[in-house]
């Protein structure tokens, strides 16, 4: 039986034109990180499968590759439960490996450490467009800077990163999750139900006011407390003036200084931005992992029609590692997303070096092409990308090829 030529389910060969793309954009995401200091770090992509199951990763967790214990460790014949049988797993993520990291060489790094990871990492979901079973994640964090600082680094980098790769009109949503606290508690709903009313909250866009009111009746809860939730977001609008609302609406319910951080790092975003965005106070805005304490953000895209990217702040996470909780914020952007996006616009590469090619006849005598070769590597030597071939029967189809592969300038060489 003849071997499967595709790709497992979920995953996705890259042919030369998308490489080329994801290389400069690689080059971008590195170049532009390191002007505001971020360094590179690397984590294996295997991790210990107790920390990928720490209730850290939300929905994440229930999509975890699993790696079965290896040698003597695995013991099909007495194993009872799935401890017995798996001890590791591929990552879903960059931040619970970056916290582990961090735990693990502290002592080496600076503080404040400003770190940029890029990496595959892997979830057992559903395919779709823009998402992947296999896919990179390009992440910039920045670990023991307590203050909203860290906020305005991280989304002014990444902004300008989104700028020089020709994207504009795109919107920076943030909350923070101290609000969405606070909003809940005023109206009354169980402290131990915040998430539960946070998820339908979430769900805001997509269904309405409406059908998140129909969704928190359905749900339980008082009607009352639906009510007020309603009177809240009806009267919200999605500017400074919305977070001033808050503040003084929520009174005591909202944790001191929460609004005016975010006042503050909305304005200063605002004016000191490099690229062609704006940013907008989103009450609804929730994200899912439970490991988020303060602002949250996410990028919003119109041709995409949902978010490329997104992050906050995690104070709590390294401190499941040291026990000594540590101030934490990532931003994460969807590199897979953005590339799908700029090779659906047909996006070229910038300032790509010239490209030559040399046909040779298969009649040429060694002497000929020993010249041609040596042609090629002065023209190397300049820059310039050459690529070799010997002619081909269809010489006009060769040359086709040629050329639709950016090699405009073409030279034949005959015996």
């Amino acid at each position: 039986m003849a071997l499967k030529k595709k790709p497992v389910t979920g995953m996705k060969d890259i042919l030369p034109k998308e490489m080329e793309i994801r290389d400069y954009v690689i080059s971008q995401i590195k170049e532009t990180y390191r002007t505001f200091g971020f360094q590179s770090i690397e984590t294996p992509c295997v991790e210990h499968i107790d920390n990928l199951s720490s209730k850290q990763g939300g929905e994440n967790e229930k999509l975890i590759f699993k790696i079965m214990k290896r040698g003597q460790k695995l013991n099909l014949e007495t194993a009872k439960e799935e401890g017995d049988l798996v001890d590791s797993g591929l990552r879903y993520d960059l931040t619970v490996p970056l916290s582990r990291y961090y735990a693990n060489n502290a002592n080496e790094l600076p503080a404040p450490f400003k770190a940029l990871q890029m990496g595959n990492v892997w979830r057992a979901d559903r395919p779709q467009r823009g998402r992947f079973r296999q896919f990179m994640q390009c992440d910039i964090d920045i670990l023991g800077e307590p203050t909203y600082l860290a906020e305005i680094e991280l989304i002014t980098a990444t902004t300008t990163l989104l700028g020089r790769l020709d994207f504009s009109n795109f919107t920076i949503r943030i909350n923070n999750r101290k609000i969405l606290k606070g909003m809940a508690k005023f109206c009354g709903f169980p402290q131990e139900s915040y998430d539960d009313v946070f998820i339908i909250l979430d769900k805001m866009d997509k269904i309405g006011m409406d059908g998140v009111e129909s969704e928190l009746l359905a749900g339980g809860y008082g009607s009352e407390a639906v009510s007020k939730c309603r009177e809240l977001f009806e009267t919200l609008t999605n500017d400074i003036d919305g977070v001033n609302y808050m503040r003084d609406t929520l009174g005591d319910c909202l944790e001191e200084g929460t609004a005016e951080d975010l006042i503050t790092i909305i304005s200063t975003v605002d004016q000191v931005r490099d690229a062609d965005f704006r940013i907008i106070f989103d009450p609804t805005l929730v994200r899912g992992m439970s490991y988020y304490t303060g602002p949250i953000f996410e990028i919003a895209m119109d041709e995409f029609g949902g978010s490329v990217g997104g992050g906050g702040r995690y104070d709590e996470m390294i401190g499941r590692f040291t026990g000594n909780d540590t101030c934490a914020c990532g931003f994460s952007i969807g590199f897979e997303r953005i590339i799908m996006l700029l090779m659906e616009r047909g996006y070229e590469v910038p300032g790509a070096s010239a490209k030559k090619a040399f046909l040779i006849d298969k009649k040429a005598a060694p002497e000929r092409m020993q010249m041609v070769i040596a042609k090629a590597k002065e023209e190397r030597r300049k820059g310039v990308q050459v690529n070799i071939s010997m002619m081909k029967k269809n010489k006009k189809f060769q040359k086709e090829q040629l050329a639709a592969e950016g090699y405009e300038d073409i030279e034949e060489y005959f015996a």
